[in-house]
């Protein structure tokens, strides 16, 4: 058996299964922190073929994307909804 990172295993469950993708983005809305959104969505990205192709399917510049999504990174809702649109998924509002 070959070994795999953690990170390359979570992108190709990722990507094969996008109600898990969704659900992972979700759980992480309801329990996380923005901190713990940014590394999903650089999860995600590297899912989605890596930041570079998901910067040019949101129309974002790369360096853009890399600043929103660094540990420090504060993206504008219309990057977000960039970003999520690009990995086939958006934003959405639901009763608690």
């Amino acid at each position: 058996m070959k070994d795999r990172f953690h990170d390359d295993a979570l992108a190709e469950m990722l990507i094969k299964d996008s109600t898990l993708a969704v659900d992972f983005l979700n759980d992480v809305l309801a329990n996380g922190d923005q901190a713990e959104l940014l590394v999903a969505l650089r999860q995600l990205s590297k899912a989605h073929g890596g930041m570079a192709r998901v910067a040019q399917l949101a129309e974002l510049n790369p360096t853009q994307l890399y600043r929103a999504l660094s540990p420090e990174g504060n993206p504008e809702l219309r990057s977000l909804t960039a970003i999520l649109r690009a990995m086939g998924m958006r934003l959405a509002v639901e009763r608690l």
